[in-house]
């Protein structure tokens, strides 16, 4: 009987104050989660891939120039 009455005070506790924040905070980020990126995490998006498409062309282009200089390079990884 003792240890019954030892765990229902922080059982209480628990669900008093803890399971309510931890429902709220967890479908507070299931919102926005489901809610895609920001403005602001698109643009940056749409910047990484300006950027990768322009070193994706350099290295096109310094593979093209290594073939050139040293057609064996390839060979040499």
């Amino acid at each position: 009987m003792m240890d019954l009455e030892v765990l229902v005070a922080p059982i209480i506790i628990f669900m008093v104050i803890v399971a309510p924040l931890w429902l709220i905070l967890h479908y507070r980020s299931k919102k926005q989660v489901s809610q895609g990126l920001s403005e602001h995490e698109h643009r940056q998006l749409l910047e990484l891939a300006n950027k990768a498409e322009k070193m994706a062309e350099r290295v096109e282009t310094l593979e093209a120039l290594l073939d050139q200089e040293s057609p064996q390079w390839r060979r040499k990884l």
